[in-house]
């Protein structure tokens, strides 16, 4: 078997892949819609582009990304937050998912593709990214913003609805007419679900004590046997690779290893998931965009508003103020890897073809805004709310205050026929010091700027 050139061009696209990721860091761009314009650009679609890799060759590379991501995805699944707060998460991450999914399914519906297309199409426009959520609050430095645990209290809910709904979605999928059959199978996938959860919140002892080595060669093999092994039971069972590789994942970060699994386990991830975006990307043909570009950007439009409503609903429901609002609803309008999973899904389902080009080029549009806006999210919260101006006038009062205690001082000195005393020239009277006081009241609703990655 001769593969020396596949392998080139495959290296020459992943270096390429780099230079653009370094490009695209420099402006906040996350490297999914980075792998996917590579996988777009060396797509048999794009004859202009000098390097051309057929799909076949990732294929298998790809699905193993795809079983990485969900597994990943479980392993951060965070239950003491979830259960620790479990009303307050249940409220927030509730009201914002059901509004996206509620508004996406009514959208699906009036595309008029199909019942189970209208279901793709929802769950596309409903849930964020959590990939792209996480390391955006991380390298805009805003963990310890008051609105980031509600944020990711809210991711941690999307995951919960993500489980639940591949778990309906895969039984919806599988082309199942007859009654009984749909409840047995979709019977299975919740009986499926409760056990992995149930181990995951009580038997993390037992899985430490099964899981443990000191070899990390054996220790990464078990694991990444734990993921595949556990995904094909998830296919077994008719409830898909994807949320089988996800449940384990829930399982082994309530084990004592969650720590050392994820040091192996993220750049396994980082490299088989470059590889899951760029075959999407290859799947991508150009001359179908014309067909879904007015839904998609109505898709875009509807994704934006309905985040920013959203968010200021949840940042009432906790207390946070109308920034907190903003900051919330810039950060979950990113979109990303659960949208190119439903995509996959649909293609081996046969569903209507113009769903993988809507998917590809929603997300490949979103993963640009969402980053611009969570960016800008305090300025643009300046601009709407009006602080900037108030904070202009606040300096203006203050320099007119300074003047006029200046003012006050001269006209002290001269009165007692000389210079005025040291000490009295820049001591204001009390007028002036309760007037100061009301401007300061008034503006201690200012946002606090924050300080923000260098890079961005």
């Amino acid at each position: 078997m001769h593969s020396g050139g596949e392998l080139l061009v495959l290296g020459a696209l992943f270096l390429i892949a780099f230079i653009l990721g370094r490009a695209g860091k420099l402006i906040g761009l996350p490297s999914i819609p980075i792998y996917m314009l590579v996988g777009f650009l060396a797509s048999p679609h794009t004859p202009w582009f000098p390097l051309d890799l057929p799909s076949h060759y990732v294929e298998l590379v790809a699905i193993l990304g795809l079983i990485l991501l969900l597994f990943n995805l479980g392993l951060e699944f965070d239950q003491e937050e979830f259960f620790g707060n479990f009303g307050r998460l249940m409220l927030s991450g509730g009201v914002y998912v059901a509004v996206n999914l509620g508004v996406g399914l009514v959208f699906g519906f009036m595309l008029g593709w199909g019942t189970r297309e209208a279901l793709i199409v929802a769950g596309m426009t409903a849930t964020s990214s959590s990939a792209i959520v996480t390391k955006l609050l991380i390298e805009l430095r805003r963990l310890a913003n008051p609105e980031a645990p509600m944020i990711l209290g809210i991711t941690v809910i999307e995951d919960i609805v993500i489980a639940v709904y591949l778990a309906i979605v895969s039984v919806i999928l599988s082309g199942q007419t007859e009654p009984w059959p749909v409840v047995l199978q979709l019977t299975v996938a919740f009986l499926f679900l409760v056990v992995m959860f149930a181990l995951a919140r009580w038997g993390g002892r037992v899985i430490s004590r099964l899981t443990r080595t000191r070899d990390d060669e054996l220790f990464t093999i078990l694991f990444f046997a734990l993921a595949m092994g556990f995904a094909g039971l998830g296919q077994f069972l008719g409830i898909t690779d994807a949320i089988g590789a996800f449940l384990i994942g829930v399982v082994l970060g309530a084990s004592r290893h969650h720590a050392r699994i994820e040091q192996f386990a993220v750049p396994l991830r980082d490299v088989f998931a470059a590889f899951f975006f760029v075959n999407f990307g290859l799947s991508l043909d150009y001359t179908t965009f014309g067909e879904v570009l007015v839904p998609v950007a109505i898709a875009i439009g509807i994704t934006i508003v309905l985040n920013a409503g959203a968010g200021q609903l949840v940042a009432l429901l906790n207390r946070l103020g109308p920034q907190g609002g903003i900051n919330t609803a810039g950060i979950l309008v990113n979109r990303g890897e659960f949208a190119l999973i439903l995509a996959t899904l649909s293609v081996d389902a046969g569903l209507d073809a113009r769903i993988t080009p809507f998917a590809g080029l929603y997300v490949l549009v979103m993963a640009i805004i969402g980053p611009v806006l969570a960016t800008n999210s305090e300025r643009i919260g300046s601009v709407l709310l009006g602080t900037a101006r108030k904070q202009r006038r606040m300096r203006e009062r203050m320099e007119a205050a300074q003047r006029e205690r200046e003012l006050r001082g001269e006209a002290a000195g001269e009165e007692a026929g000389g210079e005025p005393e040291e000490g009295l020239e820049g001591e204001p009277d009390r007028a002036t010091l309760e007037r100061l006081v009301e401007q300061a009241m008034q503006q201690s609703d200012e946002p606090v700027r924050r300080e923000r990655d260098p890079e961005y």
